[in-house]
């Protein structure tokens, strides 16, 4: 057993970052900030972010997968919800489209990112990536279907003038949302929990994996679990490092807003910022994952926080308009359905198999790219 295994999952540093995140944002909520404290925010929001990951990796180990990757998934979410929404009540019509930018940014992000990082993570580590084809398909097939429900809809319906729901139309796709996310998660965690286990390569097929002992290459799969106590604790300072990464980036968005204002690109590069900010403990996590030989909890991580952003994003929204002034722009545009397109198309090819090389993690990654650069140069 190694140094890392053996020492309490509650280190020094994890328990003092995410309280000295929280302070840097109470200090400097609501507050014109200048460069330096900008600076010093910035650190703090990095530090919570290591934070973050370590808590839920210590959470994970206590309470198994697919649990684990739930956990970090739906506590990010909720609170970019809570931000997107406080955003958008701040700023007006300016912020009419900040939710579908951020949501459709978070499943690009999501989808070709961190599922092409963690591809190519474990690509290098054993030749081939190998996972649950089942389980990874289904989550997949949610995300396309959200995105399509309440991203593509938009732009066609003819009940409002321009990418807008009707109220009608938002109830709906706020409901069927809702629907489909509580039937993943039944899935995931109950029916089927075994189609999101690790699969042990040292099997013989991609079915290897169903036991409760799959994964074997892992590193922590041999470590003491964390003490019932440990983990509590680990869930409380994992909430306030996501409220200090989520907090402290609404902190420095005035001054992302104004670099992207002062380089002339599009408001929408400002949702990108957000999501790859809210979405770094997440793909630290599968990356270490992956490392660990544990593709498919990476897999869980990047497709549950996909359909976590869409499924709890939209009815938060839904719920929001009620109060909310301006019109809700959710319809994506030409090229990024064509983006969202290739991507379902890509994924489910890349998915298929339950098996994967350098070259699909490399083909993820070449869309992410795509995607940012035609965010900066649409």
């Amino acid at each position: 057993m190694s140094t890392a295994t053996r020492r309490s999952p509650l280190t020094d540093w994890t328990l003092l970052v995410p309280v000295v995140a929280l302070l840097a944002l109470v200090l400097s909520w609501g507050r014109d900030l200048p460069g330096p404290a900008v600076a010093l925010v910035a650190l703090c929001l990095a530090g919570a972010v290591l934070a973050a990951v370590h808590h839920a990796e210590v959470v994970a180990h206590r309470v198994g997968e697919p649990f684990g990757s739930l956990v970090l998934a739906v506590a990010v979410t909720v609170i970019e919800v809570a931000l997107i929404v406080t955003l958008m009540a701040d700023g007006g019509d300016k912020t009419a489209s900040l939710a579908r930018d951020t949501v459709f940014a978070a499943v690009m992000i999501t989808c070709n990112g961190i599922v092409g990082l963690s591809l190519l993570v474990g690509a290098l580590r054993n030749r081939v990536a190998v996972f649950n084809a089942e389980g990874s398909g289904a989550a997949l097939a949610t995300v396309a279907t959200l995105a399509v429900l309440s991203l593509v809809l938009p732009t066609f319906t003819t009940s409002r003038p321009g990418p807008e729901f009707s109220s009608a139309q938002l109830t709906f796709a706020a409901v069927a949302s809702l629907a489909l996310y509580g039937l993943f998660i039944a899935v995931q965690t109950v029916r089927h929990r075994d189609y999101f286990l690790p699969v042990d390569t040292a099997g013989a097929g991609p079915h290897s994996g169903a036991g409760p002992h799959s994964g074997a290459g892992a590193g922590d799969d041999h470590a003491e679990p964390p003490t019932a106590r440990a983990a509590l604790i680990s869930v409380g300072l994992l909430f306030a490092a996501l409220v200090a990464v989520v907090g402290n980036a609404k902190a420095v968005s005035p001054t992302i807003e104004k670099g992207v204002s002062d380089a002339g690109l599009p408001h929408a590069v400002v949702g990108v910022i957000i999501a790859l900010l809210v979405l770094l403990p997440e793909t630290l996590a599968a990356v270490r994952a992956a490392r660990r030989n544990r593709v498919q909890t990476s897999l869980n991580l990047a497709y549950g926080s996909a359909i976590a952003s869409i499924g709890l994003t939209i009815p938060a929204i839904a719920l929001a308009s009620v109060w909310l002034t301006g019109p809700l722009l959710l319809g994506l545009g030409a090229i990024h359905m064509v983006l969202l397109a290739l991507t379902v198309v890509v994924g489910a090819l890349t998915i298929v198999p339950g098996r994967a090389t350098l070259l699909q993690g490399g083909v993820h990654l070449v869309l992410l790219a795509a995607y940012l650069f035609l965010a900066v140069s649409p």
